[in-house]
């Protein structure tokens, strides 16, 4: 069991940036994959970035070069660094885990992203 909370959205112009926060409850060294994922209205959830225990990451073809997943072992968080944000990156976003042995997956509630001008 593990509870993620999510945090950092906000109504940002296109061109800016915004960094999402994603604290859990228990060690992220623990959990063999934390990312984000989101979803827009009329859309599936789907993956943004994700980072691995061992600290390879994955991110969508949308988002390459602009975002930036990253770990904070020592505060048991995760970090998603959006830069050049587009409107097409407006989305509801959440935090996921994925925990060993069976690869459960947690959520967090999400954190709103609007990008307009």
């Amino acid at each position: 069991q593990v509870q993620l909370v999510e945090s950092g959205g906000g109504l940002v112009q296109p061109g800016g940036s915004l960094r999402l926060s994603c604290a859990a409850s228990r060690s992220i060294a623990s959990i063999s994959t934390m990312g984000w994922y989101r979803q827009a209205p009329g859309k599936q959830r789907e993956l943004v970035a994700t980072v691995a225990r061992g600290g390879s990451t994955n991110y969508a073809d949308s988002v390459k070069g602009r975002f930036t997943i990253s770990r904070d072992s020592a505060k048991n968080t995760v970090y998603l660094q959006m830069n050049s944000l587009k409107p097409e990156d407006t989305a509801l976003y959440y935090c996921g885990a994925q925990v060993p042995p069976f690869g459960e997956r947690y959520w967090g509630q999400g954190t709103q992203v609007t990008v307009s001008s």
